[in-house]
């Protein structure tokens, strides 16, 4: 994870994928749908940027016991699922991107 004295920063985690590869992705947020938690992850290069735009969604899965305990992901298989939670990840960012432009405006 991130240095937290850094708050420029992203949170990153590295992914193992299924062939063994390993990815490091930066963390852009976590989604509540329908009482299920996902995070999105932006997968980065070599040089920890992301030049695609390509967004990767996982269901997540906390500890409620021991919040210490590694966080679980779990692959999203359902293709209605995957498009409830692309759907909310649009939103949020259209959120985001409001609260952006609002901030800007002098009131």
């Amino acid at each position: 994870m991130g240095n937290k004295n850094e708050p420029d920063e992203e949170m990153t985690v590295e992914l193992e994928l299924e062939d063994g590869s390993k990815v490091n992705c930066a963390i852009v947020t976590i989604l509540t749908v329908r009482e299920q938690d996902y995070i999105a992850l932006l997968p980065l290069d070599e040089k920890g940027e992301n030049t695609d735009g390509e967004v990767w969604f996982y269901r997540y899965y906390e500890d409620e016991v021991d919040p210490d305990i590694e966080p679980k992901l779990s692959y999203i298989e359902d293709e209605e699922e995957y498009e409830i939670v692309a759907d909310a990840f649009d939103e949020y960012l259209d959120r985001a991107e409001y609260d952006e432009i609002a901030g800007e405006k002098d009131f």
